[in-house]
């Protein structure tokens, strides 16, 4: 959206916020898609780097809305990941100098591996007893 808005201008940033905040309330992937180039379309003519841009970034914008309406809150924000960012940056404050980059590369694997075991996908077997 920062992209997009500082390719609008001042004076149209508010509108342009407007017309592709439509797709982003669409139910679907298919409507959110056609609300999209719509968009696009309409923006063309008066700003044609804009709707260029809308066009390029339209697959990876609206990725998320292929998934269940239900985990969409989840996926849309990149609060996840700079979650993620911040405690690595905590963690690695804590140890101030690292003697080389192999040690570096072991304390982020391992909180890397920690966040998955917490926030990664359910183990394949309900019952760990059945494995």
């Amino acid at each position: 959206m920062r992209n997009v808005l500082a390719h609008a201008g001042k004076q149209g940033r508010r509108v342009v916020a407007a017309f592709i905040g439509t797709a982003f309330a669409q139910n679907d992937a298919v409507s959110a898609r056609v609300q999209w180039r719509q968009v696009a379309d309409q923006l063309r003519p008066k700003v044609p780097k804009l709707a260029t841009l809308l066009d390029e970034a339209e697959n990876d914008v609206l990725a998320y809305m292929t998934f269940p309406r239900e985990h969409r809150a989840k996926i849309h924000s990149t609060n996840p990941i700079e979650r993620l960012n911040g405690e690595i940056k905590r963690r690695t404050d804590v140890v101030g100098i690292f003697p080389n980059e192999a040690a570096i590369t072991r304390l982020v694997g391992a909180i890397l591996l920690e966040q998955n075991d917490v926030y990664g996908p359910p183990h394949p077997c309900k019952d760990f007893v059945e494995c």
